[in-house]
């Protein structure tokens, strides 16, 4: 048996978070001593382990869940393991993609910009969204339209600065 730090330093997880997966039902309440300490055994430190380890590897809460469900029954079939690893990784790609997507963006705002002492900046109109003045007297007009098109989490495009 060991008490909460020790199961922390053995597991690799911290014991506010031992507390809040025992409250999630991810681990077995710990056995208590008289005086109300948690109290571990080998098992839970194994089963902190691989929770850690799915953590790690980027499963939800809700996923790690049935991942410690189908670890703990020894009559499942590999087959549901598999379809939530190949869901997770299809997850996985598309976060990629964003992020891709999101750098790409970036990138090109950075490029765009002239980075010395003048106050016009495409990286904040772009944050802000801006407003262009359009051609003589056609007024104010937003980029909405292109906004609308623009995938998560990508950044808008940055527009030529409009001379006054």
């Amino acid at each position: 048996m060991m008490n909460i730090g020790q199961a922390a330093n053995a597991s690799g997880v911290s014991a506010k978070m031992i507390r809040h997966y025992e409250g999630l039902g991810l681990l077995p309440a710990a056995q208590r001593t008289e005086s109300g300490y948690r109290q571990y055994e080998a098992k839970d430190v194994h089963t902190l382990a691989f929770i850690r380890h799915s953590r790690d590897l980027g499963f939800s809460l809700s996923d790690i869940a049935q991942l410690v469900g189908l670890w703990q029954n020894r009559r499942r079939s590999s087959r549901q393991v598999k379809a939530l690893a190949e869901t997770h990784i299809k997850e996985l790609e598309q976060k990629a993609a964003e992020l891709i997507a999101m750098k790409t963006a970036l990138e090109h705002l950075v490029h765009c910009c002239h980075g010395d002492d003048r106050p016009e900046c495409p990286i904040l109109e772009s944050l802000a969204g801006a407003v262009t003045v359009a051609p003589a007297a056609a007024g104010p007009r937003r980029r909405a339209s292109r906004d609308r098109q623009r995938a998560p989490g990508q950044a808008a495009a940055p527009r030529p600065a409009q001379t006054r």
